[in-house]
């Protein structure tokens, strides 16, 4: 397979029409391997590359023979330190956090444990199984869609009317939407339901959370799932459970159809977004995305870098004092604004988002690049 230098910029897999540019930021890393997978059933890539470019602590390569559908994912070599902070495990598959959709669930299993469950040593033991069988994948899209004569109804704030729901549970019994898409992106986006928001006189439907969540292990072992989302495992991805196909490439233009529907009815489409964790836990969490990729960078570390910051309740705290980690989030929100054609957000826990040292500033970082963002 053909590998050429590639850009450091944009993040994640951009299929450019031609080829795949694959960028993924870690400073501590020492050597990054992207992995290729031919299905979601393999056990293992079909190939493993080198990446060899190293630009401002940024990853990168540029695939030529690659296409929209491929399924990948990294291992990402650096030191096994718990102590100090740095978690990296070759023999973990971890998920791009740029993935704009997912290709592979989650199969939970022991092997997504970076350490040895029921060891002595806890999480400052080391496994070395491989994880591929098991490890969610990202799949590269093509984005194009058609978006016609779409426009945003930018109502005004004096006139707004908001709408919260969750995009299954609004659906799913609804006897008059059509029942192959109850539960789904497409339900949602029907005659029916839009109507019924229409005759209420609403402006605008904030989307309880549709970024890729995970169902914890003691959910899924127990036969149940994380219904309310607020638990994000890719930031870019729209959750491909909301999508009424058992295609997941499916579920970006389902979401897309989504929001042109609700314009076109003149109504706008808010998102209710959760910025402050991820879905990997604590110490004792599994090995799945950002804590292979980088622990110390991504996550807040307390004084004991063994340990989190959890200013939520949920484990960790992403690392909002991060340059890149403050990238990934506007990337994100800015990915949402121009490519799904979303109007607007709902900040979950922001004060988290706010917190420079350890008490909220609302003069902190983030707001400040929310205010500069010609786009935001």
């Amino acid at each position: 397979m053909r590998l050429w230098p590639g850009h450091p910029y944009p993040l994640g897999a951009t299929w450019d029409g031609a080829g795949v540019n694959f960028g993924i930021f870690s400073e501590n890393a020492t050597k990054v391997e992207l992995c290729l997978f031919d299905s979601a059933d393999a056990a293992k890539e079909s190939h493993r590359l080198r990446l060899k470019e190293y630009t401002d602590k940024v990853w990168h390569v540029y695939l030529p023979d690659v296409l929209p559908g491929q399924l990948y994912g990294y291992r990402i070599h650096g030191p096994f330190d718990p102590a100090k902070g740095q978690r990296f495990n070759p023999g973990k598959v971890v998920l791009d956090p740029y993935a704009k959709l997912i290709g592979r669930e989650v199969r939970w299993s022991d092997e997504l444990f970076g350490y040895k469950l029921n060891d002595p040593e806890t999480d400052l033991s080391f496994d070395d199984r491989d994880s591929a069988p098991y490890a969610p994948l990202a799949v590269v899209i093509d984005p194009a869609f058609t978006w016609g004569d779409d426009r945003r109804p930018r109502t005004p704030w004096h006139k707004t009317l908001i709408y919260e729901l969750h995009v299954k549970g609004f659906t799913q019994l609804n006897p008059y939407v059509p029942e192959n898409l109850r539960g789904s992106y497409a339900g949602l986006a029907s005659e029916s339901a839009i109507k019924h928001l229409t005759d209420l006189g609403v402006t605008a439907v904030e989307l309880l959370p549709v970024h890729h969540h995970l169902d914890d292990r003691h959910l899924t072992e127990k036969g149940l799932r994380n219904y309310w989302g607020y638990n994000t495992l890719a930031f870019f991805a729209p959750a491909s459970t909301y999508c009424c196909t058992s295609i997941a490439q499916d579920a970006v233009q389902q979401f897309k159809m989504l929001v042109r529907a609700m314009h076109a009815a003149g109504l706008e489409v808010i998102l209710d977004v959760v910025y402050n964790h991820t879905a990997e836990g604590n110490q004792m969490g599994p090995t799945l995305s950002m804590r292979g990729v980088d622990n110390a960078a991504y996550y807040r570390l307390a004084a004991d870098p063994r340990f989190y910051m959890d200013f939520t309740g949920t484990g960790n705290t992403l690392n909002m004092t991060h340059p890149y980690v403050l990238q990934l989030v506007m990337d994100s929100l800015r990915y949402w604004a121009i490519e799904m054609r979303v109007d607007g957000f709902r900040f979950d826990l922001a004060s988290t988002l706010a917190r420079e040292l350890f008490d909220v500033d609302r003069l902190g970082a983030f707001f400040d690049i929310i205010h500069q963002d010609p786009v935001l």
